[in-house]
């Protein structure tokens, strides 16, 4: 089972490497922007911030803002795209840090969480800053709009994180509840990343609806791989901690499914 799910992660891998080619330019003005940011914090907290970005991931929701904004006519990337995407990065960087001191997980994408490197306390308030800083850019944008989108899909995706809270050790738990707690938590920034970047790219609103609608959908589907894999991935290939859910007593969707096979 650790064999074929090694093997998983390593064609999940090479998938990704496809559909990050195209957007390669886009993702290098992210991190060359998202880096530059780092001044922007205060000393205090510039190490810790620059630890988030060196560990920060895969960059999906970027790469879903970059390819709903797409168009052929331009170049380069348009600078508002960049800058919403970096929004959504900040946003997704905080739940991470966040996220990690819940789990009490010791590994992130390969390399130390910031609450095992720094200290839960220095955790709480490095997430806190990357929120801050996320809203802080979303403003700069001349429309309010970025700034109202992101402030409530930050809403939704703590109140994702609270109803799973609040569930804990539920093994009575509807597979209605379950999906709640997902679509909040983790589809959401999938959503408002797509949307984002069609409406900044100026696309019709059917096209806006129908790629949040596309990336709510996706994000669904990649919270139910991350839970499976929880189970059944080897810590290596997934680059982080893994088997905290059955530990901390979230019943998500694969054990769930068990239970109801299980004999009284």
């Amino acid at each position: 089972m650790a064999v074929a799910s090694s093997q998983t992660h390593t064609n999940l891998r090479r998938q990704l490497e496809t559909i990050t080619s195209p957007v390669a330019r886009h993702l290098a003005a992210l991190d060359a922007f998202m880096e530059g940011q780092v001044d922007a914090f205060e000393p205090e907290m510039r190490e810790l911030v620059a630890f988030c970005l060196r560990h920060s991931g895969k960059r999906i929701r970027p790469m879903l803002l970059f390819y709903s904004g797409w168009r052929d006519d331009e170049d380069e990337p348009a600078d508002s795209l960049v800058r919403a995407a970096a929004v959504v990065e900040f946003v997704h960087l905080a739940t991470l840090v966040h996220d990690d001191i819940l789990d009490e997980a010791d590994l992130r994408h390969n390399a130390t969480t910031v609450a095992r490197r720094y200290g839960s306390d220095a955790a709480v308030l490095v997430g806190d800053a990357l929120f801050a800083q996320a809203l802080k850019l979303a403003s700069d944008f001349p429309t309010v709009a970025v700034c109202r989108a992101v402030s409530e899909s930050t809403r939704r995706v703590c109140a994702g994180e609270i109803a799973q809270t609040f569930q804990r050790g539920n093994a009575a738990l509807s597979h209605s509840a379950y999906f709640r707690v997902i679509d909040l938590k983790t589809a959401e920034l999938f959503r408002v990343s797509c949307s984002l970047g069609a409406s900044l790219a100026g696309f019709e609103t059917g096209f806006v609806e129908a790629v949040a609608n596309f990336g709510r959908h996706l994000g669904i589907a990649y919270q139910i791989f991350d839970d499976l894999a929880d189970y059944l991935g080897v810590e290596q290939a997934a680059g982080k901690t893994l088997g905290t859910d059955l530990a901390g007593g979230k019943f998500t969707l694969p054990l769930l499914l068990l239970l109801e096979d299980l004999a009284p």
